[in-house]
Order: C-alpha cells, then sequence, then structure tokens
C-alpha cells in the first residue's frame, strides 16, 4: 500500500499528443510527441495494436511526468502515458473528460 505522501510524489499532467508514429525498432510500439504546456516530451508506448498514429494526433492523455527516462528497443522515452486494460485484453487511453489546458495537473 502506499501512503498518501509516496501517491503524491506522482505527477500526472495533461498533455496533447501533436505528432505520432511506429516505433522504428518494434512492431507493439508507438512514439508520440506530448505538449505539456511548458515543454514537449517524447513518450513510447506499447498500444500499437489499440491505436493508430493519426487518431491519436490531437487527443489528450493523462501522462506520468515526473517519470526518470528510459530508452526502449533505442528510442527515448520521456514519461508514459496511462491506460486502463480488461482481461480480455482491450486497452483504452486515459484522457480528460473534456479539453484542458496542456500541462494542466492530474489531481
Amino acid at each position: 500500500m502506499l501512503t498518501i505522501e509516496e501517491f503524491s510524489r506522482v505527477d500526472l499532467r495533461v498533455g496533447t499528443v501533436v505528432a505520432a508514429h511506429n516505433h522504428p525498432h518494434a512492431d507493439r510500439l508507438l512514439v508520440l510527441h506530448v505538449d505539456l504546456g511548458s515543454e514537449e516530451r517524447q513518450i513510447v508506448a506499447g498500444i500499437r495494436a489499440h491505436y493508430t498514429p493519426e487518431e491519436l494526433v490531437g487527443r489528450q492523455i493523462v501522462v506520468v511526468a515526473n517519470l526518470q527516462p528510459a530508452m526502449l528497443r533505442g528510442v527515448e522515452s520521456q514519461g508514459m502515458l496511462l491506460a486502463a486494460s480488461d482481461d480480455e485484453g482491450h486497452l483504452a487511453i486515459v484522457t480528460p473528460e473534456r479539453r484542458i489546458r496542456p500541462g494542466a495537473q492530474v489531481k
């Protein structure tokens, strides 16, 4: 179990996907360029079986903004998007109910 203090360290932000493309070295990954208001981040996500790059551009997503960067198959990921999945393998990206400015904090 996490304490409230531990959970409060997670920085969740709304981002707008400004560009997306298939990862050049992985069939399951997409590379997203996300506007977080004060900066743009590159996020690599294993969602290629569920979303095309074209349907993600312009969408708002929820991002873990203070996650340490990681190299995924040779491409740097500077955050993580939130998504839900069920036992049948369906996946849905977590999005705000209505448009909000990029960089807004999720509480």
